[in-house]
């Protein structure tokens, strides 16, 4: 496979794990920009395309990698898919758990890592046994389901309120709140098991993306195709708005449709500078988060989990808060808090690129 095909696509993933560390580890949270938070509620934000966008990266590389696997048996393609799965599901429980001293009745169950496996196992098999025609009738079918599903389980009179909705709903009867995040006030998790459905979505599309990439995605009419999708998908996305709000925590098909629409015009607009014009600056950076994202995403949720837990200096509640009172205090509280999150987070494309210098790619 030419090399050159994946630069795109190592960029593009790099940019997601790059904004997704900056937003995860803002020196102090009560000062932070606008973008870099996630929508309260209904509503969208650039944070809140970081993941999905990974979701669709993932898909653009399951268009690569699948045909290679499928040409070693369907015996050998599905446990590559429930090897994978069950890894990444397995590696963000033990994240959440770390440093394994907590009681395992109150660990979060489902979360970042769990629901990539989640969604990328059931987009892979999806992929593997049906025909392209059937896996682009299978989007619009998930979509609709979930719509459906959220209204008709979901509280009457406000099915998509934060302590109404059927997502809160399922989770509290199969898993009880202690296994729920509790950063929402209430025990909610925006990773639940029923709002993965529609995630499902954004693999596939990355899937048919990337399938459409490989035959047309140098060609200036193959990009066109793709910028007249995206702002087909932020058409539909904003009309379908009035029905279906679009919120990041409930992973509304609007919203499915939204970051479609956007991953498509960024992603070409990336293959029409790396690849086409051959405009590379800056594309290195980000190629580096790109090609080793799953440990550099490991190592920086590890290490602010630890700069938490471990005790700082006299006065300091823990060492994150002693690094940001060390360097970034004398600047604005927003800048200062949005520096430390820049700092921390070419700490870890440092990890990324000794790996990389070393040819170490970390694959599952």
């Amino acid at each position: 496979m030419n090399k050159e095909r994946f630069l795109s696509l190592d960029v593009f993933r790099g940019m997601t794990i790059c904004l997704m560390i900056i937003v995860n580890t803002p020196g102090d949270a009560l000062h932070t920009f606008a973008p870099f938070k996630h929508a309260s509620w209904h509503g969208f934000t650039p944070t809140d395309l970081v993941f999905p966008s990974f979701l669709f990266a993932v898909g653009n590389s399951l268009s690569f990698v699948l045909p290679n696997v499928e040409k070693l048996g369907r015996t050998k393609v599905l446990y590559t898919i429930l090897k994978r799965s069950f890894i990444l599901f397995a590696l963000g429980f033990l994240m959440y758990w770390f440093p394994f001293t907590g009681a395992l009745q109150d660990t979060r169950i489902f979360g970042v890592l769990q629901r990539i496996a989640l969604a990328y196992g059931f987009a892979a098999l999806i992929a593997h046994f049906m025909h392209e025609r059937v896996v682009k009738v299978m989007t619009a079918v998930l979509l609709l389901t979930y719509w459906y599903l959220a209204v008709r389980y979901g509280q009457s009179g406000d099915p998509f309120s934060l302590t109404g909705n059927a997502v809160l709903r399922l989770d509290l009867y199969l898993l009880g709140p202690n296994h729920l995040y509790q950063g929402e006030g209430i025990a909610f998790d925006p990773e639940g098991l029923l709002s993965t459905l529609p995630a499902i979505v954004n693999v596939l599309v990355g899937f048919i993306i990337g399938n459409f990439v490989k035959t047309n995605g140098k060609t200036y009419e193959g990009l066109t195709h793709l910028f007249m999708w995206g702002a087909g998908f932020l058409f539909l996305a904003f009309m379908w708005d009035f029905e279906f709000p679009i919120n990041k925590k409930l992973w509304t098909s609007s919203f499915v449709v939204l970051t479609i629409g956007l991953n498509m015009i960024i992603l070409a607009t990336i293959i029409y500078r790396v690849d086409i014009h051959r405009q590379h600056q800056f594309s290195r950076f980000f190629e580096i988060f790109g090609k080793n994202p799953l440990a550099i995403y490991l190592f920086s949720e590890i290490l602010l989990i630890s700069l938490n837990l471990v005790q700082g200096p006299a006065g300091y509640t823990s060492a994150f808060q002693w690094l940001y009172q060390l360097g970034f205090t004398r600047f604005d509280p927003y800048w200062g808090s949005l520096f430390f999150a820049i700092s921390f987070m070419l700490l870890c494309w440092l990890l990324g690129y000794v790996l990389d210098k070393f040819k170490i790619y970390i694959r599952i």
